[in-house]
């Protein structure tokens, strides 16, 4: 018996590595299809979505991106549901809380003020990425310029301000990996918006120009959720509510930024209609921040510029 241990010892050592083999083989295999998948899915959605961000009227738009967004995560919940993946989309958010409680919960206020940061960003994306997989996505305001959409998601009093959350569809970006292997994607565009408000017979009262953000800006979400919609930036501007006497608004954004070619790009926007009353103050309250400036008399009152 003692002379054949030693074969069965061999033919033991052999079978053991036949299966490591074949299970790293098969692990290696579901992560190619894996990924194959997943490139697949994100192809297609890049095909796609040149027509959303030009579909030119606001109610086609509306019913498109809907139906678009339905067909984006029933592609995206068969492959999680494939290689079963986490259906919570909190990989990141499970990550964070992993290198928190390594570090002790954090050495510092900077990195828990950090930490507070990147929640904040994930919760917020993941906000934006529950209301696109709802399939209900319908902003208040819509428009398209030079293959980029702006969509004004909603425009609500909140306190003393106008809420407006933003998202915009196709900005320009680049990819980079540093000289430690980290991927980190750079997405260009300058946002500049300005507010004309005119009293009841079309004068010219007061304006509210701005440059910026939008605030809390999230320009590469796909780093918080994986199958977040790319080629998405999404924040907020929060204005301060407006005279009582304003009765209608022209509000125009553009934005500016730079082709992966090296052109220039600029995308120019304009909303026209009456102020919801939730938009203004209160009779007698004051409009914060107010300041008086000087304009030629046919800027103020597009009147006189007709007469002449």
């Amino acid at each position: 018996m003692k002379r054949y241990f030693g074969i069965i010892v061999a033919i033991v050592f052999v079978a053991v590595a036949i299966v490591f083999t074949m299970r790293k083989w098969e692990e290696k295999t579901t992560e190619a299809k894996r990924e194959a998948s997943a490139a697949k899915i994100k192809q297609e959605y890049l095909e796609r979505v040149a027509w959303i961000r030009s579909v030119p009227e606001q109610k086609a738009y509306s019913d498109e991106v809907g139906t678009f967004m339905r067909w984006y995560f029933k592609e995206v919940n068969e492959h999680v549901n494939e290689f079963r993946l986490n259906r919570n989309f909190d990989d990141y958010l499970v990550e964070l809380e992993e290198k928190g409680a390594r570090k002790g919960g954090g050495d510092s206020d900077s990195a828990g003020s950090r930490s507070g940061e990147k929640k904040a960003a994930y919760e917020s994306t993941k906000k934006l990425f529950d209301t696109f997989k709802s399939g209900n996505y319908s902003p208040w305001w819509s428009s398209t310029s030079n293959g980029i959409r702006l969509d004004i998601v909603s425009a609500d009093s909140r306190g003393d301000q106008i809420h407006m959350p933003v998202v915009a569809w196709g900005l320009p970006r680049e990819e980079r990996v540093d000289e430690k292997k980290v991927r980190r994607v750079v997405t260009n565009g300058n946002f500049k918006f300005n507010w004309k408000l005119f009293d009841e017979k079309g004068k010219l009262i007061a304006e509210i120009p701005g440059e910026g953000g939008p605030n809390e800006r999230v320009d590469w979400p796909e780093r918080y959720i994986k199958f977040f919609p790319p080629m998405i930036v999404f924040g907020s501007y929060d204005i301060d509510k407006l005279p009582p006497e304003a009765k209608t608004a022209e509000i125009s954004w553009t934005i500016s930024a730079r082709s992966p070619s090296g052109g220039d790009i600029m995308a120019s926007y304009l909303w026209k209609g009456e102020v919801p009353a939730d938009w203004k103050l209160a009779a007698g309250e004051t409009w914060k921040g107010a300041q008086e400036s000087i304009r030629p008399e046919e800027e103020i009152d597009p009147s006189k510029q007709a007469k002449k």
